[in-house]
């Protein structure tokens, strides 16, 4: 136990600070370019607008494949990828761009299925009044899609959280590596243990922020 509180005390602190800047990060960048792609494959397979089929088809399979690695294989083809961007790929910004790359497809099919729940009367309501794409996006889409997308940002949080921990085992920081150099390579269950309730915790007070704003943004 005196061992177990020891390894916390010198580590803990910054394999959390490791595991929140590689989930930021990579949140921020799947969260904006997803949305934006997510936006993109609605749009061109909805026939209010201007549908492209065979453009959709060739996003929407890139997007399939990438989503059909496991994140395991993922990270480890794409570790001269992040050497090339982040210049280590052993360190937490070298993970950023793995857990980037598999939150990007990811979020935006979150966001394609968000936006093909608006109900599709408002938006002919909106087009009848000679609205254009983007006021409908503005006025109508994205306000009537937020409570949705809200639910997305936090499963794809909490997704990258696991993944994060998983970009650990390689060596690039955060609690996943805390666990597996200490919990298990030491045989320190109680490091182990730890690492664990904690993440459960993270997770639970994400999942209740998240479920309060999007009931929140929710339209009765």
């Amino acid at each position: 136990m005196t061992e177990t509180l020891h390894i916390l005390q010198e580590n803990l602190g910054q394999a959390l600070w490791e595991t929140f800047e590689m989930v930021l990060v990579s949140s921020i960048i799947g969260i904006i370019f997803g949305t934006l792609i997510g936006l993109a494959l609605y749009y061109y397979s909805n026939q209010l607008f201007t549908p492209r089929p065979v453009l959709n088809s060739i996003v929407g399979f890139i997007i399939n494949a990438t989503r059909s690695l496991p994140f395991l294989i993922l990270m480890v083809v794409l570790i001269p990828f992040a050497k090339l961007i982040a210049g280590d790929p052993y360190t937490p910004m070298g993970g950023a761009v793995s857990l980037s790359v598999a939150a990007v497809p990811f979020f935006a099919r979150i966001a394609q299925s968000a936006f093909a729940e608006v109900n599709q009367g408002v938006i002919e309501a909106g087009q009848a009044t000679g609205a254009g794409f983007w006021l409908i996006f503005q006025d109508v889409l994205f306000p009537e899609a937020l409570p949705a997308l809200i639910r997305g940002i936090i499963l794809t949080i909490i997704s990258l959280i696991g993944y994060s921990a998983m970009v650990g085992t390689i060596g690039a920081g955060g609690v996943g590596n805390l666990a597996i150099q200490y919990g298990y390579n030491r045989y320190e269950t109680g490091v182990l243990i730890s690492v664990i309730v904690i993440l459960v915790v993270i997770v639970q007070i994400i999942q209740w922020i998240g479920d309060r704003l999007a009931n929140h943004y929710t339209r009765s």
